[in-house]
């Protein structure tokens, strides 16, 4: 069994300001994406100027913290937010969903597109590949804030977790880091490099994801006020997952000319 590290969720203190790690891996993941679509717009391969990475990723930046927000408070946990409705608000206490920041995400995509005079799909195999680097930090701010700890185990990296009881668990957001973040960063990156008929990089973002979430969530403790939505096995997490999988295997064939 290993030992949780139990950080401070707070970075710094300034009394009148706390600012913390969960809040610091949104950044690090925002500008290492930045970094990584302006190293491509530099390059001059992929069609894309400086600027207009600069407005893509503003863009984006609302649609991951208001449709993340949104997708935490309607699904996964309304009925609380109903009763208290300014803690909607209260991002720095964690409380985002992917899902929902994805939703945000394409319909900034869509917006911007429109603006450019750029496709969705332009859009969105363009942004697509770094999207993980968000979702590495963005898991590790998880692990750092001791929360979407995983299931009783007695694998020998168990961790226990504060507030989660005595017995070790799966660290399932270092699982999550590791499949949604470091190895689809991977996968996308290199088929990317390459020019890719268009729906392809965003398909294969959304298959790989799909899987990889799907996957974790068999060892990953449902929200306690969901539990298991069917079959005794079934979480919210799978269900939003799985037309991921879907959609990412359509747009991919439709990519390489299979429904031609």
């Amino acid at each position: 069994m290993l030992t949780f590290p139990n950080i401070d969720p707070v970075a710094v203190d300034l009394g009148f300001l706390q600012i913390r790690w969960y809040g610091i891996s949104y950044i690090a993941g925002i500008l290492g994406a930045w970094a990584l679509l302006h190293y491509r717009a530099k390059t001059g391969r992929f069609g894309w100027t400086v600027e207009q990475v600069a407005d893509l990723m503003f863009y984006g930046i609302l649609g991951v913290i208001i449709g993340g927000r949104l997708g935490s408070v309607l699904f996964y946990n309304l009925p609380y937010y109903l009763g208290n409705p300014l803690d909607v608000f209260k991002v720095w206490q964690g409380g985002m969903s992917f899902h929902g920041g994805l939703l945000g995400v394409l319909v900034a995509c869509w917006l911007y597109g429109r603006r450019i005079n750029r496709t969705f799909f332009e859009v969105t195999d363009f942004l697509a590949p770094v999207v993980p680097v968000g979702l590495f930090t963005g898991r590790i701010g998880n692990f750092i804030n001791a929360e979407l700890w995983g299931k009783t185990t007695d694998v020998p990296w168990g961790m226990v977790f504060p507030g989660a009881g005595a017995l070790p668990r799966h660290p399932s957001q270092l699982y999550e880091a590791f499949l949604e973040g470091l190895c689809l960063f991977i996968i996308l990156w290199w088929f990317s490099a390459r020019p890719r008929p268009l729906m392809a990089v965003s398909g294969l973002f959304l298959l790989f994801y799909g899987l990889f979430r799907f996957a974790v969530e068999f060892m990953r403790e449902p929200d306690a006020h969901l539990g298991y939505l069917g079959f005794g096995w079934v979480t919210m997490g799978q269900v939003l997952s799985f037309p991921m999988i879907v959609v990412g295997v359509v747009l991919c064939a439709f990519a390489h000319g299979r429904f031609r």
